[in-house]
């Protein structure tokens, strides 16, 4: 019995896996959220399901893989995958990566300083350089605290959401009821609903690399499928949760113009003295504990040899250093692109890239081993 309990916390745990990356500033913010699916009607209310039943196929499949090969680290996985295409895709996969690793960052550069420049009424660019400042001082000193706070500090901003959300949800029934109307009435076309929904999945494919290491925790390849299962229920229920709050304002004119869609509610809701600042802190936070994991992560690939550090005390290297700033300088310039910019057209080009190099393998791969039950 105790055994049973011990592996059903492994596989809800590795579902909370993948809500946590998959929950980062660009979704507290609300920005992926309307983006990729309030602005094209009344399809909002089932297209984030269909997403993640999407993603939960290939997440699984991905997991399924690893678990019954015993590959573990991503680069391992992809050359057993890939097989004897390894050597084209797992380098392709590489490039995916890279592009990941320098996108998520800046989005949560741009997530941080439009919600700034939102609450303090400060320029967007100086809002961004100050969050680039202090990215770079705790990405440089402070990886090691963002890494110790980060699943509590991701309760918080879950927590956060749901005192937001709720409250506006429930206080703007009507808001709802009015924008369901505005949207059918609009008759927006199901095949760009489908399409912004495929991107949205798609881009999330890249996460397979973040995924393929928890596959070790499970008992056996079949326990992936019952996780993803338990992900797509709570994915889901969260993102549907937000694009409810974000129907609240949909009538408004100027909600389609906001930077931080969910900031924009909040101020337009209940309880918007005291949600405001709350909500403003979370999603700050969590912009930065992503850039800072991001940053860290890509000062790692370019620093591959760490240095000595005495006992008890703390040292940076000038190329540790040197390197913390370019990826800082580089995201802060993609970051003035813009939030929904970015969100829209960044996170489209990381879907595009995805289709060749995750995709299609994955669809042929399912194919031809007959989702790898054939034996060899």
């Amino acid at each position: 019995m105790k055994k049973r309990s011990n592996q059903a916390a492994v596989i809800l745990g590795v579902s909370f896996v993948w809500f946590t990356t998959h929950f980062g500033g660009g979704f507290a913010s609300g920005a992926q959220i309307y983006s990729y699916f309030v602005r094209f009607g009344i399809w909002c209310l089932i297209m984030p399901v269909l997403a993640m039943i999407y993603n939960a196929v290939f997440f699984a499949y991905s997991l399924r893989f690893a678990r019954k090969h015993e590959v573990y680290d991503y680069r391992s996985y992809n050359n057993a995958f890939y097989g004897r295409f390894a050597p084209v895709f797992s380098n392709l996969f590489e490039v995916l990566y890279i592009c990941v690793m320098c996108v998520a960052p800046a989005v949560a550069f741009a997530t941080g300083g439009a919600t700034l420049s939102a609450l303090t009424g400060l320029p967007y660019l100086l809002c961004t350089f100050l969050i680039g400042i202090f990215i770079f001082v705790v990405a440089i000193f402070g990886t090691d605290l963002v890494r110790k706070v980060a699943s509590v500090l991701s309760v918080c901003i879950i927590a956060g959401l749901l005192i937001v959300y709720i409250p506006n949800i429930i206080s703007g029934f009507s808001g709802i009821r009015d924008a369901a109307s505005d949207m059918t009435q609009a008759k927006l076309p199901l095949g760009d609903a489908l399409y912004s929904a495929f991107l949205y999945g798609t881009f999330q494919l890249s996460n397979i690399a973040v995924f393929v290491q928890h596959a070790r925790s499970f008992e056996k390849p079949a326990d992936a499928v019952k996780s993803m299962g338990a992900g797509v229920v709570v994915n889901a229920l969260m993102m549907v949760m937000v694009v409810l709050g974000l129907m609240t304002v949909y009538t408004n004119p100027e909600a389609a113009a906001a930077e931080v869609p969910t900031l924009f509610m909040v101020q337009n809701g209940v309880g918007a003295s005291f949600m405001t600042p709350l909500i403003s802190i979370l999603i700050i936070l969590g912009a930065v504990s992503t850039a800072v994991n991001m940053v860290a992560a890509m000062v790692k690939r370019i620093c591959r040899e760490q240095p000595v550090r005495p006992e008890g005390r703390f040292s940076v290297s000038k190329k540790e250093m040197a390197a913390a700033l370019i990826c800082c300088m580089a995201d802060f310039g993609i970051a003035q692109f813009g939030l929904l910019t970015l969100v829209q057209k960044a996170y489209s080009f990381l879907a595009y890239l995805a289709i060749p190099v995750i995709l299609i393998p994955y669809i042929v791969h399912m194919i031809v081993t007959r989702f790898d039950t054939k034996k060899k």
